[in-house]
């Protein structure tokens, strides 16, 4: 089949012939419609990764997926073969992605049914930046009439976060540039957005609207250390960077190190918000999968929201 491989890293990821692979006791095989970029294939591919989890040579990247079920595994229940499916990628080690025209995937963990009304291509880039946004707001517990600063807006968990938060009755504060970047984000949401200029004096913008400091902070890009000193006494902040509390000993303030759960449950609740309309995918480019080089390369260079391959 065709995938988007490393055979070492550091390495530019690009398109070759692999096996195809086959669905083990408990795994659906999957024929992949739509899969995404996401920082995660990027920092596998830069090698970042190395002694974290095992490298499994060549190398496919991928983590979300959406397409039909292709085959069972031994043991599977819950699914057929026709099945529409979602998801990401959960395995312990990476080799076998999905960045390709089939992938296999735990029947148990990291999959669930695409609903009636979820177009496929929403349906494969909503799943690690859906799952990731989602635990980083539900981690800060965020209420109604509170202040919640997405630091990082632009990118898919971002724009995903800034929904999430907004859908919640908060005041929603986000990081963008001027312009395309501005405009992305208000967008997103029929929710008034404060957009702050992370390129400018930041601390002064976020000051000007909460003199007393926001209630809740989604740390998605940025300093951390000094984003959470915008934080009011008991504030808290949820980051996907490794911010830890030991980085801001000292601050009255509460941490919460995410990392993405997609659970079935939380995949399926994504899905429905998403099929309903109540929560935008945001998708801004498409790139088939012979062009894979060139979806890593935009998202490399910024690209707002989340980038879609279709693999099929």
């Amino acid at each position: 089949m065709r995938a988007v491989a490393l055979n070492e890293v550091p390495a530019a990821p690009a398109v070759a012939e692999v096996d195809a692979p086959r669905p083990e006791a408990g795994e659906l095989l999957v024929k992949v419609a739509v899969s995404s970029v996401n920082g995660f294939d990027a920092a596998t591919a830069a090698g970042y990764l190395q002694g974290m989890m095992e490298h499994r040579f060549p190398l496919v990247v991928g983590k979300d997926f959406a397409g039909t079920v292709e085959a069972l595994g031994e043991g599977v229940e819950g699914f057929a073969v026709g099945d529409a499916v979602f998801g990401v990628v959960m395995k312990p080690f990476l080799g076998t992605g999905s960045l390709a025209e089939y992938v296999t995937v735990s029947a148990a963990y990291g999959v669930a049914h695409v609903p009636e009304g979820l177009d496929v291509k929403d349906a494969g880039a909503l799943g690690l930046a859906g799952t990731a946004a989602f635990d980083s707001i539900a981690a800060l517990d965020v209420a109604g009439g509170e202040t919640v600063l997405i630091s990082g807006a632009t990118g898919g968990v971002g724009a995903l976060a800034v929904q999430l938060a907004a859908a919640r009755g908060a005041r929603v504060m986000a990081t963008a540039r001027p312009g395309a970047e501005a405009d992305f984000i208000t967008g997103l949401t029929d929710a008034d957005v404060s957009i702050v200029d992370f390129t400018g004096d930041l601390a002064a913008q976020v000051r000007a609207l909460a003199p007393e400091g926001v209630d809740a902070i989604v740390h998605l890009a940025g300093d951390g250390v000094a984003l959470a000193g915008l934080l009011r006494p008991g504030g808290r902040i949820a980051s996907t960077l490794g911010l830890t509390k030991a980085a801001v000993e000292g601050e009255a303030v509460t941490v919460h190190s995410i990392m993405a759960d997609a659970n079935a449950q939380t995949l399926a609740t994504l899905a429905g918000q998403a099929a309903s309309g109540a929560l935008r995918v945001p998708v801004t480019a498409t790139y088939p999968l012979q062009q894979a080089d060139q979806a890593f390369a935009a998202f490399g260079a910024g690209a707002l929201g989340k980038i879609a391959v279709t693999c099929s």
